[in-house]
């Protein structure tokens, strides 16, 4: 007869780890260890802690903004950020660019059997850094963790909650001629941080990451022309051109860009002309697209750059009746050309 101590059972891996194993995923002993040994210590606060099937939190605003986005940026890590703050500046954007005011954040993670446990450490502390300074709390979150070869090592899903401001709610629909169009900052080094490191590119100067979060300068335009502030965007994938189109069409306006305005890096240029690709269509996740009341553009453009992400803003087009639902930019040498968006994405797996 055999006794229950020698009949089947499942082997429960156990000693030290330096690589994600299948058995953190199985809701044990492991999946506890996992918790509490690496994401609480980052992420641990009064509601996070209680490790309920959901947060229960208190909300004063009667609207809320919610937004849900999924990371799978590859590689993990690249100059100026990596996944972990591409998650947390993402999703509180989104909320931004809705004059939301984001509050708290869950997090999901599905880690790949093998990603190096020191290279998890980096991600959750480097997301722990960013929402505190975005001043959001992660409230709940989840883990899975699929075989090897199933992830590219971690792919991270985040919803944030923000506040709404009855009388501050810019979107793409308010966009009417005569609004001046803003943008923040310079373009196209998200896209091409991370290109240069996939391909083993180098360039005279390194170009980084812009990921940044974008509420400080949002509470600046906020303070400052509040209601003439009618659109906000962050052009993330697909970049500054797709940005502008859904914006074009959701308005029923037309788009008229500046391209001798247009601030674009020189490593950015000069990747973009090796690589074949056109820098407004590569992603940015620091710098924001606003569409101003023409008259309130200056006031507009020196709360921007009053803020260290927003030195270089600048007034790069404006909104027009003419060629509704379209972008066109007028170029250097004089002509027009129409920014059209593209069929599909020209740089892949970027955020």
């Amino acid at each position: 007869m055999t006794s229950p101590v020698d009949g089947p059972n499942c082997p429960v891996p156990h000693g030290v780890y330096r690589q994600i194993q299948l058995g953190h995923g199985s809701g044990g002993k492991m999946s506890a260890a996992l918790l509490a040994e690496r994401f609480l210590p980052h992420f641990g606060n009064p509601t996070l802690t209680k490790l309920g099937d959901a947060a229960v939190v208190d909300v004063a605003s009667s609207r809320l903004a919610v937004s849900t986005d999924t990371f799978v940026v590859r590689p993990l890590e690249f100059p100026g950020g990596n996944i972990g703050t591409l998650a947390i500046h993402g999703t509180v954007n989104d909320l931004a660019m809705m004059g939301a005011r984001a509050k708290y954040l869950t997090a999901g993670f599905v880690l790949e059997e093998g990603l190096e446990l020191l290279t998890l450490d980096r991600i959750i502390a480097e997301m722990a850094r960013a929402a505190s300074e975005a001043g959001v709390v992660i409230i709940t979150g989840d883990t899975k963790v699929v075989e090897r070869g199933k992830a590219d090592g971690v792919f991270i899903n985040t919803t944030g909650v923000g506040e709404m401001d009855a009388a501050f709610m810019p979107a793409p629909e308010r966009a009417r001629p005569g609004d001046a169009v803003l943008v923040s900052g310079p373009i196209g080094r998200h896209g091409i941080a991370v290109m240069a490191v996939r391909e083993g590119m180098a360039f005279e100067a390194e170009v980084e990451s812009d990921t940044a979060n974008l509420s400080p300068l949002v509470e600046l335009l906020r303070g400052a022309v509040g209601s003439a502030v009618h659109v906000l965007r962050d052009p993330t994938r697909g970049g500054m051109a797709s940005a502008l189109n859904e914006i074009a069409r959701a308005a029923g306006v037309g788009i008229m860009l500046d391209e001798t305005a247009i601030p674009i890096p020189g490593p950015v240029s000069a990747a973009c002309e090796m690589l074949g690709f056109d820098p407004l269509y590569v992603a940015n996740e620091g710098i924001m697209v606003a569409i101003v009341d023409h008259d309130s553009s200056e006031l507009a453009l020196a709360a921007l750059r009053a803020h260290p992400l927003g030195t270089e803003a600048v007034v790069i087009g404006r909104v027009v009746p003419e060629h509704a639902g379209l972008v066109a930019l007028r170029t250097a040498i004089g002509g027009t050309r129409v920014v059209d968006m593209l069929p599909g994405d020209q740089l892949p797996r970027i955020c």
